[in-house]
């Protein structure tokens, strides 16, 4: 029997933190205050957290830890590319470790909270107890190719990439991204707008394999929406930020960390390929494939996957502890 999220559990503290060059983060914990700490980093980059990110922890076992990357979401401001690069979100995150007073945390995520998480632990691998990543993204040039060049995931989504590029004056295979970047971060309001709906329907309608027709009614959160691609963009036209195999040549940095990576075999926004490559450099990562599930986060393959994960690790940090 699939396994469910856990019931819905309220904050038990909230909270506003100032990170420097003008942002401040929202952080919120729930859960149990003397569970294991875990943060969970959401995807995007852009996206935020939503409530449900805390269901996948068991709240009687974890100290669960969310927050909105600098620029996102509920922090402030939003949207903001200023002073956001991976490197600020990386310092964000040891800010908040050590503001919350925890040694060693787990270290989870989703899409780019994967990418994050990575990152992280590669600069501060001493901080983590381990970690949980979903759907993997390594910030590479085939994998933005894939995703926003005609020879890539277009392919099986002919139509919906055509009705994406529409927004762009002149749609040409390379300048896609940096088309979208110009619109987005232009003095066209009305354009910026079009333009983030249909950054983030293309994105919603690859991402799972359980939803059925995906039109532009399906993006109920206007600000998530500009903030996601805006964001996102911004991120993508700078390669993230990173070297294109950074997180591959850094793996020896963390190899020794535990894993446990769950990836949808028809994840058609990050191929699964980029999984594979990891796991295979990295003795200490176990690869589940979700045969039934796609990228979202929420279908329900990979609800039951995360949760036996999240379980999974809680026992064996127990088990850890004790030794």
């Amino acid at each position: 029997m699939s396994r469910m999220l856990y019931p819905n559990i309220a904050v038990y503290q909230q909270e506003w933190l100032d990170v420097g060059d003008g942002h401040q983060l929202y952080l919120e914990q729930s859960g149990n205050p003397n569970g294991i700490a875990v943060v969970y980093l959401h995807g995007g980059p852009g996206s935020g957290s939503c409530k449900d990110h805390r269901r996948y922890f068991d709240p009687e076992k974890y100290r669960i830890i969310l927050f909105d990357q600098r620029g996102c979401g509920r922090s402030k401001p939003s949207p903001s590319i200023k002073d956001n690069t991976s490197s600020h979100l990386v310092a964000d995150l040891e800010v908040i470790r050590k503001h919350l007073s925890i040694s060693r945390w787990l270290v989870s995520g989703g899409s780019w909270g994967s990418t994050l998480a990575l990152l992280y632990g590669i600069q501060y691998p001493e901080t983590v107890l381990g970690f949980i990543l979903r759907g993997i993204f390594l910030g590479t040039t085939a994998e933005y190719n894939w995703l926003y060049g005609q020879d890539g995931v277009a392919g099986f989504f002919p139509e919906y990439y055509r009705e994406f590029t529409a927004q762009l004056d002149e749609p040409k295979t390379n300048d896609v991204l940096q088309g979208y970047y110009d619109v987005l971060t232009g003095a066209n309001e009305i354009a910026a707008t079009a333009a983030n709906k249909a950054w983030c329907l293309w994105e919603l309608r690859l991402s799972s394999i359980e939803h059925r027709s995906i039109d532009s009614q399906h993006i109920e959160d206007p600000h998530q929406a500009l903030c996601k691609a805006k964001i996102s963009s911004h991120y993508f036209i700078n390669k993230c930020f990173i070297d294109d195999d950074f997180i591959l040549a850094s793996i020896d940095k963390i190899k020794s960390i535990p894993a446990i990576i769950l990836h949808g075999r028809y994840d058609m926004v990050c191929p699964m390929r980029s999984a594979d490559m990891l796991v295979q450099q990295w003795p200490n990562a176990r690869l589940q494939i979700l045969p039934r599930a796609g990228h979202s986060g929420f279908e329900s393959q990979t609800i039951d996957g995360f949760c036996q994960a999240t379980d999974t690790m809680a026992n064996f940090i127990a088990e850890q502890s004790i030794e």
